[in-house]
């Protein structure tokens, strides 16, 4: 069977090779050319003659294939690329031996050879930090407000790199939705803090809008229907209006008749 197979394609390309060159070679009219068959493509082949008196040619491949220019992605900022790679980790941060280590160990002990959880987490107690009330506050809205920050901007950088990760972009709109909620209740309840906590962690805020509908195609119809309606109600208008302004202008121009009154 595989005997069988190997003959099978060495005869295919033997034949493919003969009438390719029959081909050549009479584009280059040295010898008759053979007949060529339907669908045959040279397109990937140059010939170019050597010794024509002999009949002898060089074949060369063409690679230069058109390729679409692949459109560079702009470069995201990254929300840990303002930590420098000298400071020390949260669990080191306090440790005053730490500072006078030598520069191996102090390589582990800050983040130059930090993994991106341990970044993340130093990244988080900052912004947790600007906002809370004080040192002890772990649970108000303005530290949520912060942790679904950090959460947000690190879920936009992955899916910067990974478009198609349907999963974590779930997550990172449901995130979103969670602090809309809670930004929305701190500004009907405490404004000063809202506009604090938004200049603090760099939020801008959407106001949503004043009415919801869930968008069917029967309802796009009728809006579609009332709209055309009410553009021939308007063209109605503005014809009797017009109408109106010229019987008025016609009065005008007419001279008025007084009538005689008998003595």
């Amino acid at each position: 069977m595989f005997t069988s197979l190997a003959l099978r394609g060495a005869l295919k390309s033997a034949s493919i090779v003969l009438r390719e060159s029959g081909i050549i070679s009479r584009l280059n009219g040295t010898t008759p050319g053979l007949p060529l068959k339907s669908g045959a493509c040279l397109s990937h082949l140059i010939a170019r003659p050597a010794n024509i008196g002999t009949g002898s040619f060089s074949i060369q491949p063409v690679r230069n294939y058109a390729r679409a220019a692949r459109k560079r992605k702009p470069v995201f900022q990254s929300q840990l690329s303002d930590l420098p790679p000298t400071m020390l980790k949260m669990d080191y941060a306090v440790v005053p031996l730490a500072q006078t280590t030598d520069d191996l160990v102090k390589r582990i002990l800050t983040l130059e050879l930090a993994s991106h959880s341990e970044k993340l987490r130093l990244k988080k107690e900052q912004l947790i930090a600007k906002v809370q009330r004080d040192e002890s506050d772990r649970s108000s809205t303005e530290v949520k407000i912060a942790l679904l920050t950090v959460r947000i901007r690190n879920y936009q950088e992955h899916l910067h790199k990974h478009a198609k990760d349907k999963a974590n972009k779930r997550r990172m709109l449901m995130a979103i939705d969670s602090r809309k909620k809670m930004l929305k209740h701190l500004r009907m309840t405490r404004y000063d803090t809202f506009e604090r906590v938004c200049q603090e962690l760099d939020i801008t805020y959407t106001f949503p809008p004043e009415y919801y509908r869930r968008i069917t195609r029967r309802w796009l119809t009728k809006k579609a229907l009332c709209i055309k309606v009410f553009k021939e109600v308007q063209k109605q208008k503005a014809e009797l209006r017009k109408k109106i302004i010229k019987s008025s202008h016609t009065q005008a121009d007419q001279p008025k008749i007084t009538a005689a009154v008998p003595q």
